[in-house]
């Protein structure tokens, strides 16, 4: 049986290899750290791997055929991969001295939510004070479009909370009168525009001349990129234009009166990632809720419900979705809305509901999705790309009754703002099925409220975003619990869409721009050539001297320090480590210290040697007589690492978190992996060849 004899020689080999032995559990430790070797280098070089998966797959012919490695990228900080530099200054004339503080973290904190969403790598958000002057500095790298970033941190709504000023007056028939008058002479000025527009005249020029919108004036009316979710009003009209069209009537808007211009459409591109296009998703859904869900009364238990939820999801089709929804969907108003949703972006609904609704393919229905509304089933009908859309715009205002019955003049401002806000999202009234706005506060927020109610039950409290009126509600009683409901004549994707800008993040305070700065991909690529060119020197000058001074230990030194670089690099992007041009010097730093460790070892090791001990008794006193000073060492530049890390500026940060890592990791590969690499060598050839080690054992 020449197959048990193979099978027999091969395991008598495997036993005497890897053994019950010392020798061989060395052994088997060795293997383990090839292995983690190659584990760490698939991280490290993913791309690598992959090159040569498909290089045999395309010889073999798909014979051999290995998945692919994901390739986890680098994150590179803005003075190595450029990007885009900005200072806001906050402005804190709303509130009070002791709060300043405490607002300027609070826009830190919702700018760099606000830009996480769209996937930039480790944001840096700085605040600082000076003279006076409370400032944010915002750094994201590999961002080069200033004016997409700009435009995405300005749109993070301001939300307030305003009681009635009882001593403002209310708009008077004058007033009124003055309003007309106002909105005769700005419908007619707008008129004047469009005839200059019709007799050739420059459409930028008359915008920097006579245009009211201040946010696009001085750009010649240039409004950089909208949507039809940040301005559904424009996008409507830009909707019926050709790219280079102007309307030729005059647009009444909520803003006034306006003439807009279609520069440019286009399928919008997330601005932090150019290669994704943003989508929008059409869809219906049946919702069946249960016991303990606000606003259910079908008495159903979450058992029950989910029993249903999947009796109906095996009776759906595309054709009976809608009937299904009308008869047994618990959602307000679904027997006349079929539960029709409309088109909404991935973040108009909760997030259960959204992952599974944008990962359906078109015409398909989902399994029983659970959200905090209950359980649902979601057809998905339509799926597209987000259209936007570069308008010139030229705006001249209008009055109306509320500047002056809904200005600033006639409310004052509480003590509750965004940054008390926790979520917002869409519901349904359980009596009449209109959409609205649910909020709910932090429970400082929610004492808040529950205060401002309390004082004005009979009276409004107005909901302000962005300095405009959303929302009066009149209270009725005291609210408790954090929570409250901006209702109005919404229609759904007018609730989706505040609901969206709502979870953006709200700003505590104002903030404008004051400055603005580019850094180059070029120059980032000179300063990471140059960082990466320095760490190989370093690493090539230090292996050599290892192995020129202490031979073999050196040579397993230089063992321990490609396993140190494989599994830093992997730390890196695992986490992910942004890597700026001081964390560069931290990592080239690091490498240094990490043969720090194998030089005291393997200066023990010679003296070990020299004092008559045997190869294995000297390879064990040398590692415990050296880890005092290797701890010390290490653990003094550790703590120093962890003061600059809390206490400096990111500059300073870089280096620290680099080097503390590093070294972190240099303790673990000379401990572990260089000592079981000496381990690994016979005692007994080394004992014939003792000028490997540099020291002879005494007689």
């Amino acid at each position: 049986m020449p197959g048990y004899g193979y099978f027999y020689f091969m395991s008598n080999a495997a036993e005497k290899i890897f053994g019950a032995s010392e020798t061989g559990r060395n052994r088997r430790i060795f293997v383990f750290i090839l292995l983690g070797m190659l584990f760490l280098a698939m991280i490290d070089a993913g791309g690598f791997f992959n090159r040569g998966f498909n290089y045999v797959a395309a010889k073999t012919g798909g014979a051999i055929k290995l998945p692919a490695i994901k390739e986890i990228p680098f994150h590179f900080g803005l003075d190595l991969q450029g990007g885009t530099h900005l200072v806001y200054q906050a402005d804190m004339s709303q509130i009070s001295g002791q709060d300043y503080g405490s607002a300027l973290n609070g826009v830190r904190d919702v700018i760099e939510r606000r830009v996480n969403v769209f996937g930039v790598s480790e944001p840096n958000v700085q605040s600082n004070i000076s003279g006076g002057e409370y400032r944010l500095i915002v750094e994201l790298a590999g961002i080069t479009d200033i004016n997409e970033a700009i435009k995405m941190i300005g749109e993070t709504p301001l939300l307030e909370f305003k009681e009635q000023d009882q001593s403002a007056p209310e708009a008077t028939d004058a007033q009124q009168e003055e309003i007309k008058k106002f909105n005769e002479n700005a419908e007619k000025r707008a008129g004047d525009i469009l005839g200059k527009l019709l007799s050739g005249g420059d459409f930028a020029s008359l915008a920097r001349e006579l245009s009211e919108d201040p946010a696009s004036k001085d750009q010649g009316g240039d409004t950089g990129f909208l949507t039809e979710a940040t301005a559904p009003e424009l996008a409507a009209i830009a909707k019926k234009l050709k790219v280079g069209d102007f309307t030729k009537e005059v647009q009444e808007t909520s803003a006034g009166y306006e003439i807009i211009k279609l520069e440019e459409e286009r399928a919008k591109a997330n601005p932090f990632n150019e290669q994704e296009k943003e989508k929008e998703v059409k869809a219906a859904h049946i919702l069946i809720c249960y016991e303990g869900i606000a606003g259910c009364a079908n008495g159903l238990s979450k058992e029950e419900a989910l029993k249903k939820i999947v009796g109906l999801k095996k009776q759906a089709n595309t054709k009976n979705f809608i009937e299904l929804a009308k008869k047994n969907s618990t959602e307000p108003n679904a027997q006349n809305s079929g539960g029709e949703l409309g088109w909404f972006s991935r973040e108009m609904m909760v997030q259960p509901f959204s992952e599974a609704a944008f990962a359906l393919p078109v015409g398909a229905i989902s399994e029983p999705v659970e959200t905090d509304f209950g359980y649902h089933l979601i057809y998905k009908q339509e799926e597209r790309e987000i259209k936007e859309y570069r308008l010139r715009r030229i705006l001249i205002k209008k009055k109306s009754a509320a500047d002056y019955q809904a200005g600033d003049i006639n409310w004052k401002n509480t003590e509750l703002s965004g940054k008390h806000l926790s979520s917002a999202r869409v519901q349904f009234n359980p009596n009449d099925g209109t959409p609205e706005v649910s909020l709910s506060f932090n429970s400082e927020g929610a004492s808040l409220f529950e205060d401002i109610t309390g004082r004005n039950v009979g009276g409004p409290v107005a909901i302000f975003l962005d300095g405009y009126p959303i929302s009066t509600p009149r209270v009725n009683e005291k609210i408790i619990g954090g929570q409250a409901v901006i209702s109005g004549k919404f229609n759904i994707q007018e609730a989706k869409l505040l609901a969206q800008r709502l979870n953006a993040g709200a700003l505590p305070v104002p903030i404008s721009l004051i400055s603005q700065q580019t850094i180059g991909p070029s120059l980032g690529k000179i300063s990471l050539e140059k960082s990466v060119r320095a760490g190989i020197i370093g690493l090539l000058l230090v292996s050599l001297f290892m192995i020129i001074y202490y031979r073999l230990p050196g040579l397993i030194a230089v063992f321990a320090l490609v396993f140190y670089g494989l599994l830093l690099i992997a730390i890196f992007k695992l986490l992910p480590i942004t890597l700026t041009l001081s964390g560069m010097a931290g990592v080239i730093l690091s490498i240094g210290m990490a043969v720090d460790a194998n030089v005291l070892i393997f200066a023990r090791l010679k003296e070990e040697r020299m004092a008559g001990r045997s190869y294995d008794q000297s390879v064990e006193e040398s590692v415990r007589r050296a880890w005092p000073s290797i701890r010390d060492g290490n653990f003094s530049t550790l703590i120093t690492c962890f003061v600059l890390i809390i206490f400096t500026t990111s500059m300073v940060k870089g280096f620290a978190i680099t080097l503390f890592i590093g070294v972190s990791i240099s303790m673990f590969t000379a401990i572990v992996i260089t000592k079981q690499m000496l381990k690994l060598v016979s005692s007994r050839w080394l004992e014939r060849n003792s000028w490997l080690v540099g020291a002879v054992k005494k007689k």
